[in-house]
């Protein structure tokens, strides 16, 4: 599954959009496909402080249990009340009703773009 344009990415392989003062965050279809099929989503709860790079969750699949972390810093504002009750929305569709959670932004790492993300999945 190739990258999305116009959401920004981390090395660890999870995407964020940006729409105003909010962001939605989720794994990117390269994570979901390594991972097989996901039963389990633990993902930080609303009000949580988190720090880009840091494990804020975790995603269980049928093959393993992957850190999720935080691609920016900011507060946890939502979370994917669907995709905790079917997990396997992240490997249908990780970038849309897949998503993780929304946080409110208060400072960004170096994200990649579509383009840099592509490379470094190629690479892998």
């Amino acid at each position: 599954m190739s990258p999305t344009t116009g959401l920004k990415y981390t090395r660890d392989h999870e995407w964020i959009a940006t729409d105003g003062d909010l962001s939605t965050v989720g794994v990117t279809g390269h994570a979901a496909d390594a991972l097989g099929d996901v039963v389990y989503l633990d993902l930080p709860a609303v009000g949580t402080t988190i720090k880009a790079g840091d494990a804020c969750g975790e995603i269980e699949s049928t093959k393993s249990v992957s850190d999720l972390f935080a691609p920016a810093d900011g507060e946890v504002t939502e979370i994917n009340e669907a995709a905790v009750a079917a997990p396997g929305l992240v490997n249908t569709d990780p970038f849309g009703t897949g998503w993780l959670f929304r946080m409110r932004i208060t400072g960004t790492p170096d994200l990649m773009d579509a383009t840099a993300y592509a490379a470094l999945i190629e690479g892998a």
